[in-house]
């Protein structure tokens, strides 16, 4: 079963007056909907843009798999483990709460900033926090979270190219740029698709011939939810 969810339909939250625009897919915050909580493993999927100079002030996390997907300008992050580190378009962030960490997140920079942002369960509560930034990941290498029993993997596309999604129990498509055709289903930047059982599903590339890369898109293989 493919269930597509359209960018229009996002929860938008953040502090327009603070510079922070928020998009999110799932329930979060103020808004609670008792049938959108998480898909497979995943709590959350928010694209997140900050102006220069904005950003998210110390905050708590626990129990928790933080995942940042960085597509325009620089994240800074702190957290309370002492690392900081900038985060620049074509690396990914992992930040596992494991028992309780703080973190800051801003646009220290002059451009915009914006990224997505994916929260999974884990498999188990509690354990040590852990960080690490993975610069320029490719896209051949899926990017494993075992604490969450998901696999990442980062697809960006030619005009007219196909990619075969992961035959899981559940795999989940957030579009990054682009479009995509999934079956019948057209997908623009934005939009997401979530695949309950799936086998066989390719995802094609339908933007201009004259771009060099049509699509961008973060696909999350799971073993269970």
């Amino acid at each position: 079963m493919t269930d597509v969810r359209r960018s229009g339909d996002r929860y938008r939250g953040g502090d327009a007056a603070a510079g922070i625009e928020s998009f999110h897919a799932f329930s979060f915050g103020p808004h609670y909907d008792p049938d959108n909580l998480r898909f497979g493993a995943i709590l959350a999927c928010n694209e997140e843009r900050l102006a220069p100079g904005a950003g998210f002030d110390e905050h708590p996390h626990s129990h928790t798999e933080i995942v940042t997907w960085v597509v325009e300008g620089e994240l800074t992050h702190r957290d309370s483990t002492g690392r900081e580190s900038l985060v620049r378009p074509g690396d990914l962030q992992h930040l596992s709460a494991a028992g309780g960490v703080r973190h800051v997140e801003r646009n220290d920079g002059a451009d915009p900033l914006v990224f997505v942002q994916m929260w999974l369960a884990p498999l188990s509560p509690g354990g040590e926090p852990s960080y690490a930034v993975i610069h320029g990941i490719a896209d051949a290498t899926p990017y494993e979270i075992p604490g969450a029993g998901a696999l990442l993997h980062i697809r960006r596309l030619a005009p007219g190219e196909r990619t075969a999604l992961p035959d899981a129990p559940f795999t989940y498509l957030h579009v990054v740029r682009g479009e995509v055709r999934l079956g019948e289903e057209h997908l623009s930047a934005g939009d997401a698709a979530r695949v309950t059982g799936g086998t066989g599903l390719e995802a094609v590339a339908t933007a201009d011939a004259t771009t060099e890369v049509a699509a961008e898109l973060l696909v999350w293989e799971m073993a269970g939810g």
